[in-house]
């Protein structure tokens, strides 16, 4: 689902002179691409439930850097994988900031999943772009679902659930991370009352049934 760039760290920097004034830049690279081997485990730790995916699969898109929340009062899947990534925003991106233009992020894949009662909103600054849908008797229906996520929580529920798994050999959702990098996968994965703050999200095929879009002055 999102876009990942190369994890592997680059060469030993150029000493900080006048001369090269972009060495603090890459540094700052760097360290948050050796952070990805650490995050998921984090997570796992702190007993949160992440959903969301990319990895070798990776959005082949370049990120905005505005982040959207997803909200659904329930989500179930089959075929559920999770690890580390970083996605990459435009050239000189706006939104940028100090952060180099990459966003550190866990990635989760879904094979297949439904969700009920779907949210999703986008601050644009004084107003919100809203969009629900599943709210009726069909659900959301989504086949080879990835998402970026920075934050998520909700009450889960994993079946045949392995932790520490090199993101390498990852098979429950046909999607396999980066080498030596943590991860985890399980069968089946439940998510009740689940929120998520979101950079990116794919899907090889995503049903929206009772879909609304509009413009509102609160988010999900």
């Amino acid at each position: 689902m999102a876009s990942s760039s190369d994890l592997t760290p680059s060469a030993d920097p150029t000493p900080e002179t006048p001369e090269h004034p972009g060495t603090d830049r890459r540094g700052r690279v760097r360290l948050r691409r050796a952070a990805v081997m650490a995050v998921p485990a984090t997570l796992v730790a702190a007993g949160l439930a992440v959903l969301t995916a990319q990895g070798a699969l990776g959005v082949q898109f370049a990120i905005s850097g505005m982040p959207f929340t997803v909200t659904a009062t329930e989500l179930n899947g089959t075929g559920f994988e999770q690890f580390g990534a970083l996605d990459d925003m435009a050239e000189d991106s706006p939104n940028a900031g100090d952060t180099g233009g990459q966003v550190l992020v866990v990635t989760s894949a879904i094979k297949n999943a439904t969700l009920t009662r779907l949210c999703q909103s986008v601050d644009l600054g004084g107003t919100n772009l809203l969009i629900t849908a599943g709210s009726g008797a069909e659900k959301v229906q989504a086949t080879d679902l990835t998402t970026d996520s920075t934050e998520l929580s909700g009450d889960a529920a994993f079946d045949n659930i392995e932790i520490g798994n090199d993101a390498s050999t990852l098979t429950k959702a046909g999607v396999q991370g980066p080498k030596g990098v943590f991860s985890q996968q399980s069968d089946t994965v439940r998510i009740a009352n689940l929120r998520q703050t979101n950079y990116a999200t794919t899907a090889g095929v995503f049903k929206l049934p009772g879909l609304k879009l509009r413009f509102s002055d609160s988010g999900c």
